[in-house]
């Protein structure tokens, strides 16, 4: 779990503590349908692109953080094995899309079909987290520490945004 260094790193570097577990992965589904929507208003293909990038990136990096360190954490404190399975199933079929999507480009046979299915599949996996007797749900009841996990969520995930922006150039 998150240490006391950690928490003092992320306030240093931010200005502010990290958010608690669920506000982090609540506030990167916020985002990511904010350029799902921005994507289906826009016909330009170069902008298409442009969200496209980010929507692959930031859903990589969301699920590489749930998949190393929320999702084991919720299964520590015995959050429905069936639930969380089914998570990771969605992750899967959500990586095959974003990597398809990532080897084309506007204009490719059922490439915007692509982006729009992934929307649907992530609306419904965020649905899923975030309804009332949901993953979040049973994650707040639950005796996990919020605060200290969104601080590892928060360091982990600056971590991997970096890396992905030194392999972009």
């Amino acid at each position: 779990m998150a240490t006391a260094q950690t928490q003092a790193e992320t306030k240093r570097k931010t200005g502010k503590a990290a958010p608690d577990a669920i506000k982090l992965l609540k506030d990167d589904h916020r985002e990511v349908e904010g350029w799902f929507e921005e994507f289906e208003a826009t016909s330009s293909a170069a902008k298409k692109q442009k969200l496209a990038n980010n929507i692959c990136l930031a859903l990589t990096v969301h699920a590489q953080i749930e998949e190393e360190i929320f999702y084991p954490a919720c299964r520590e404190v015995g959050i429905d094995d069936d639930m969380m399975d089914e998570a990771d199933v969605e992750h899967d079929g959500a990586k095959r899309l974003i990597s398809e999507i990532e080897a084309g480009k506007p204009g490719d046979d059922h490439w915007d079909a692509k982006v729009k299915v992934l929307s649907e599949m992530i609306k419904h996996h965020v649905k899923e987290e975030e309804q009332r007797d949901g993953m979040f749900a049973k994650a707040k009841k639950s005796e996990l520490d919020l605060d200290a996990l969104g601080e590892e969520l928060q360091a982990r995930k600056t971590e991997l945004m970096k890396q992905a922006k030194k392999a972009r150039g």
